[in-house]
């Protein structure tokens, strides 16, 4: 018999996802592969942007699923209301699109996205992403991260970013390759063969140093001070 701890344990494991897509057969198939994985809870389904930040408002999932090209309010402008630099108590944003356009992964993820995936991503990496990104992690598909990042490191007519406010330490510098390069913290461990609690201890310096609110900024900031060429 499941004791009452016990049902409270799986229910705080388990990931609430809001799904916002403006085609119907989208939504039922980003559900339908979502209600198939364990600890993933589809909790809401919106039909255009303006529904998916009132959903997500009152709903507080712990990741949305945003489309990109939606009515009334687009996939990025939904995830700078409810994720944007100015929003007081963000949530967790995941975009996914087909349209696999620089302009529009660079708009969400300035906008507070914590990922950013191409529809035929499938399953295993969706799954990634929304288990990520509610850990407070993010995750790009890798067919896009270092063309993305390399794109927008042009400093041409655009200004080079802030400098971190401390100087960053050779271990830093170090794991802020793998970062951008979209490696994961148990990769960026076995490569540089320390723990994950270590790397876990140095992205936070990263993200405090270089006032990013999580990986993908700490990617751009490599990707802009070329540090990192492609």
């Amino acid at each position: 018999m499941t004791s009452t701890s016990e049902a409270a344990g799986r229910r705080a494991a388990t990931v609430r996802v809001l799904i916002a897509d403006d085609q119907d057969i989208v939504r039922a198939g980003l559900r339908m592969i979502l209600d198939a994985q364990p600890g993933i809870e589809v909790v809401g389904e919106a039909a255009d942007g303006r529904e998916a930040v009132a959903l997500a408002r009152a709903l507080r999932p712990d990741v949305c699923l945003f489309d990109i090209r939606m009515p009334e309010v687009d996939g990025i402008e939904a995830t700078r209301q409810l994720a944007g630099p100015d929003v007081e108590d963000p949530l967790a944003v995941v975009v996914i699109t087909t349209f696999d356009l620089d302009e529009y992964v660079h708009g969400a993820l300035k906008a507070g996205a914590r990922g950013f995936l191409l529809k035929d991503a499938g399953p295993a990496l969706l799954t990634q992403a929304i288990h990520a990104a509610a850990q407070g992690d993010a995750l790009i598909a890798p067919s896009i991260t270092a063309r993305l990042l390399a794109t927008f490191a042009d400093t041409h007519g655009r200004p080079r970013p802030a400098p971190p406010i401390e100087p960053l330490t050779s271990r830093e510098e170090e794991i802020l390759i793998p970062v951008a390069q979209g490696w994961t913290n148990s990769e960026i461990a076995d490569g540089l063969h320390i723990s994950i609690s270590t790397v876990k201890a140095h992205l936070a310096s990263l993200m405090r140093k270089l006032d990013a609110r999580n990986r993908v900024e700490i990617a751009m900031w490599a990707y802009e001070t070329g540090r990192i060429n492609t």
